[in-house]
C-alpha cells in the first residue's frame, strides 16, 4: 500500500501539471482569438481568387500561361504542413495518417512521388516512410504572407523546372474549437472549374490583355492558397491545443479527488494503527 508521504508527492505533483495545463490553455486560446480573426478575413478572399481562375482555367487554352498547361502527371508533390510542437491532441497524428494513406494511395499513379513537409510533427512521421524533398520548421510560430510567397514560388519554380508535374496540400482546416477537417487540395495546375449544364458561362474582358493578367494572378493564387492553408493549420492548432489542454485539466482535477481520497483513508487507517496500539499497550500494563 502506498505510503502517506508517496501519496502526498503524486497529489503535488498533479497540481503543479494541473497549473501548467490550465496556463496553456489559457495561452492558446488568447492566440486563437488572433489566428481565427486572421482566417476569417482570408478566407473569402482565397476562395474568390480560386473561383475566378478556375473558370478562366476552363476557358482557357493550356498556352495561354504554363500554370494552365496539361501535362502527362508523371511527378507529384505533396505539402503537408503539421505543427513544430505537440500538446495538442490527435491534431498531428491523425494529420500524418492521412497523409501517408494518401501517399500509398496516389503512389501507383506517379512515376515519382515527392514530399515537402512544413513543420517538425509531420516530417518526424514521414520520415521514415517515405522521401521527404525538403522539411520547413519555425515557419507558423512567426506567419506572414512573405514567408507563404516565398513557399509558392519554390513550388512554382519548381513545376515550370518539370520538377512535377501535380501539387497537392494538406492540412488541418479549422472549423470550431471542437473541429478541424483535414483537407486536401490541388494547387497545381490549376484545377478548371466545373460548370454545370445551365450555368451560362461568362465572357471576360481582359485589360491590359489576357497573358499579363495570367502572369499576374496565377503566382499570386498560389501564394494566397498556401498563406490559407498555413493559416487554417495555425487556428486549427491552437484550437485543438486548447481543447486538449482544458481535457487534461479535468482528468488531473479527478485524479487529485481519487488521490486526495486516498490520502485520507491512508490516514485515517495509520491514526486507527496508532490508537489500537496504544490500547493494547495500556491494556498490556494493567495486566
Amino acid at each position: 500500500m502506498a505510503t502517506l508521504k508517496s501519496i502526498k508527492k503524486r497529489i503535488v505533483s498533479v497540481k503543479n501539471t494541473r497549473q501548467i495545463t490550465k496556463a496553456m490553455k489559457m495561452v492558446s486560446a488568447a492566440k486563437l482569438r488572433r489566428a481565427q480573426d486572421s482566417i476569417t478575413a482570408a478566407r473569402p478572399y482565397a476562395k474568390k481568387l480560386a473561383e475566378v481562375l478556375q473558370k478562366l482555367a476552363a476557358q482557357s487554352e493550356g498556352d495561354a500561361h504554363p500554370l494552365l498547361a496539361k501535362r502527362s502527371a508523371q511527378k507529384a508533390l505533396l505539402i503537408v504542413i503539421s505543427s513544430d510542437r505537440g500538446l495538442c491532441g490527435g491534431f498531428n497524428a491523425n494529420l500524418s495518417k492521412a497523409a501517408d494513406r494518401f501517399i500509398k494511395e496516389k503512389k501507383a499513379d506517379y512515376a515519382e512521388f515527392s514530399v515537402m513537409t512544413i513543420g517538425r510533427k509531420g516530417y518526424e512521421f514521414l520520415k521514415s516512410r517515405t522521401s521527404v524533398r525538403k522539411n520547413y520548421e519555425g515557419v507558423l510560430a512567426g506567419l506572414n504572407y512573405q514567408t507563404a510567397a516565398l513557399l509558392a514560388h519554390e513550388v512554382i519554380d519548381g513545376y515550370l523546372a518539370g520538377d512535377f508535374d501535380e501539387v497537392f496540400v494538406i492540412y488541418n482546416a479549422f472549423k470550431s474549437v471542437m473541429s478541424q477537417d483535414i483537407t486536401v487540395q490541388q494547387l497545381l495546375p490549376v484545377p478548371p472549374a466545373t460548370t454545370e449544364s445551365e450555368e451560362v458561362v461568362t465572357d471576360y474582358i481582359y485589360e491590359p490583355s489576357k497573358g499579363a493578367l495570367l502572369a499576374e494572378l496565377l503566382p499570386k493564387n498560389i501564394e494566397v492558397q498556401i498563406f490559407k492553408a498555413l493559416l487554417d493549420s495555425v487556428a486549427a492548432e491552437h484550437a485543438a491545443r486548447m481543447t486538449a489542454m482544458d481535457s487534461a485539466s479535468k482528468n488531473a482535477n479527478e485524479m487529485i479527488g481519487k488521490l486526495t481520497l486516498q490520502y485520507n483513508r491512508a490516514r485515517q487507517a495509520a491514526i486507527t494503527k496508532e490508537l489500537m496500539e496504544i490500547i493494547s499497550g495500556a491494556e498490556s500494563v494493567k495486566g
